[in-house]
């Protein structure tokens, strides 16, 4: 079976221990995840190339597209049929918690009553 660990450009695994009675290592993935491997398995050391692959630009939208990503549209920009945040002349005041598409609450539940 073959398992590949840490095979993206610039990321590395660190072996924390090894017991030679089980024939087994633990390693630390870039991901902070542990896990135990057989010592005959085959690794390579050192680092993978291309260390600044997670820097770079994406210079243009259609790249972030290329990678999948779609856009995103605030949705004060959108139609009333489209978001509870829509509508309006202009740039206008949302003047409710900041909801999602269905109305429900994204960041939470207020922790405050208004004075009146």
């Amino acid at each position: 079976m073959n398992i590949e660990y840490s095979r993206s450009a610039g990321t590395t695994c660190k072996i924390l221990t090894k017991d030679e009675e089980l024939n087994t290592a633990v390693i630390k993935l870039p991901s902070k995840q542990i896990k135990t491997i057989s010592l005959n398995c085959l690794g390579t050391l050192g680092l993978l190339s291309n260390q600044q692959f997670y820097n770079r630009s994406l210079i243009k939208a259609g790249r972030s597209r290329w990678l999948g990503r779609r856009p995103r549209v605030r949705g004060v920009a959108m139609n009333p049929v489209d978001h509870p945040h829509g509508g309006g002349e202009g740039k206008s005041y949302v003047g409710r918690p900041s909801v999602t598409k269905w109305g429900l609450l994204t960041k939470g539940i207020p922790t405050s009553r208004k004075q009146k």
